[in-house]
C-alpha cells in the first residue's frame, strides 16, 4: 500500500494512507463515538499509539480524518480488520470500502491468505467479498479483546471471512 494515494469516492478525492502519530486524537474520537453507542470496542489513546502501525486513515480533500481502520495479524495465514470507523456524514459514500480494500492489499503484501472481521455491519462486508463463518472457525487467540467487551461472553457480532486471492496478491 502506498503512503497516500488519492482515490475517488462518491464525494471527491479521498486519501487512504498509513496513520501518523498526529492522527491519534481524531482516531480516538471517531472510534470512541462508536464505542459509546455500544457498536464497537472503545480504544484508549495509549492503545492507538501502541498499535499506530496497524492503522490506516481516510482523509478528505481538506485533510480532515473521516475514517480509520486497522489490520491486526493473528497468525501466519490470518489477519483481522478491526476498529473500522467512518464519520457519520461520510457513511455510505465509499470511504469504508476504500479502507477495507487498502487493508486487504496490505495483508496480501504480507503474504496472508485470509482476513476476517467481527461486526454488526454484515451487508457492508458481504458487499466487499466477505462471507459469514461460525465464531468457532476463528482461533481462540482472537478473543483476547472480547474479555474487555461489556457484552462478553454473549457476543452478538457476526464473524465474516474473506479469502485473499493469490492472483491479486501478485498484481498489487
Amino acid at each position: 500500500m502506498s503512503s497516500g494515494n488519492k482515490v475517488l469516492c462518491q464525494e471527491g478525492a479521498i486519501i487512504v494512507r498509513k496513520a501518523h502519530i498526529d492522527d491519534v486524537p481524531a482516531m480516538a474520537e471517531l472510534i470512541n463515538s462508536y464505542g459509546r453507542q455500544g457498536i464497537m470496542l472503545a480504544r484508549s489513546r495509549h492503545q492507538l499509539y501502541q498499535f499506530i502501525r496497524d492503522f490506516v486513515v481516510a482523509e478528505n480533500e481538506q485533510g480532515r480524518i473521516i475514517g480509520c481502520g486497522a489490520l491486526s495479524i493473528v497468525w501466519s495465514d490470518l489477519c483481522e480488520i478491526r476498529s473500522l470507523a467512518v464519520q457519520d456524514g461520510w457513511l455510505g459514500k465509499g470511504v469504508g470500502g476504500l479502507m477495507v480494500r487498502a487493508l486487504a492489499r496490505e495483508a496480501q503484501q504480507l503474504g496472508v491468505s485470509r482476513v476476517f472481521a467481527l461486526t454488526y455491519r454484515v451487508g457492508f462486508f458481504e458487499h466487499l467479498g466477505f462471507h459469514q463463518v461460525p465464531h468457532a472457525e476463528l482461533p481462540h487467540k482472537i478473543w483476547g479483546d472480547c474479555l474487555n467487551c461489556p457484552k462478553y461472553p454473549n457476543c452478538d457480532e457476526v464473524a465474516l471471512m474473506m479469502q485473499l486471492d493469490a492472483e491479486h496478491k501478485e498484481n498489487n
